[in-house]
């Protein structure tokens, strides 16, 4: 097994389409079509079979997956510490994160880092939580900064950065209701992000802790910016990190209410690869993260409250 038929072979796991997955790979279909043959014959076991889903992998593929990118991993680790020892490391690190975070908490921290370690490259990517997590399975981002949702996996390495509160919002025009329990908010129309995404994910806990069943959702968004704008517009209540607020145009249209009982919070964590040796840049800004990043204090927030006055 090639790294290269390896890439291949994830690749079509990935996007459920052949020709898809030799765009992503650089090469003729009919080439990766071979490599996949190749891989097939050697194993001694069928990988894909067609569906009317696409391309979906046999129980055979779907055991080499893990394998697939362990190895890959492993390899791509053995290149950076030969590197390191030679003296010839790479000086770069990519970061992945969810936008809110980048914009409020990295972007004042990053600036920073990059003053005192201006010989060291850095590249942010952009996306959402189940995307940065496939980044870093296959290796495409260093480490990635998110919210926790609690899963766990040995592969990688999660340390805590700092709690960010969850606000309850609603738009200044709206009939403002104050809620004296979880119960009472839970007959409340709510804008929130698709199920899957982190901050569903935080909404739905917020409830499930409670006990409680979690409000109707009167509108789904895919972005938290949107979600602001929508409850802003009068759609519905929203539950957002309060950090989220000072990037938004429309923070003058929402008001904050209290949130009946203990407000939720969500956990910053940075997640990345274990690995045997760990390439000097990323050591190097981990440890910046673990020492500084908490310190960093998003953009002041002054969000009208209910009953007050801007």
């Amino acid at each position: 097994m090639t790294p290269r038929q390896l890439k291949t072979f994830l690749a079509v796991i990935r996007h459920g389409n052949l020709t898809r997955a030799a765009s992503e790979v650089n090469l003729a279909q009919s080439s990766l079509s071979d490599q996949i043959q190749a891989l097939e014959e050697e194993l001694g076991a069928e990988l894909f079979v067609r569906s009317r889903q696409g391309v979906v992998p046999t129980p055979a593929g779907a055991a080499l997956k893990a394998y697939a990118e362990e190895i890959l991993a492993l390899n791509g680790e053995a290149k950076d510490a030969v590197r390191s020892a030679a003296g010839n490391a790479e000086q770069s690190v990519i970061l992945g994160t969810l936008e809110t975070i980048a914009a409020e908490r990295l972007a004042p921290w990053l600036s920073r880092f990059r003053r005192q370690n201006p010989g060291l490259a850095l590249k942010l990517k952009v996306g959402g939580s189940g995307e940065l997590h496939a980044h870093l399975q296959h290796g495409s981002i260093d480490v990635a900064f998110t919210f926790d949702r609690g899963h766990e996996d040995e592969r990688f390495a999660t340390r805590h950065i700092c709690s960010e509160p969850l606000v309850l919002i609603a738009g200044h025009n709206s009939q403002l209701s104050s809620f004296d329990s979880l119960a009472a908010l839970s007959t409340a129309p709510f804008v929130a992000t698709e199920a899957g995404c982190v901050y569903r994910h935080l909404f739905d806990t917020a409830f499930a802790e409670a006990g409680v069943t979690p409000p109707p959702i009167a509108t789904e968004a895919d972005s938290i910016a949107t979600i602001i704008r929508l409850v802003a517009s009068g759609t519905g209540y929203g539950l957002v990190p309060r950090l989220a607020i000072g990037l938004s145009p429309a923070r003058g249209e929402i008001v904050e209410l209290s949130w009946p009982g203990k407000p939720p919070a969500a956990s910053l964590v940075m997640t990345w690869r274990r690995r045997r040796v760990q390439p000097p840049a990323l050591a190097l800004i981990l440890q910046s993260a673990s020492e500084n990043l908490s310190q960093v204090k998003p953009a002041d927030v002054h969000l009208r409250r209910a009953g007050s006055c801007l």
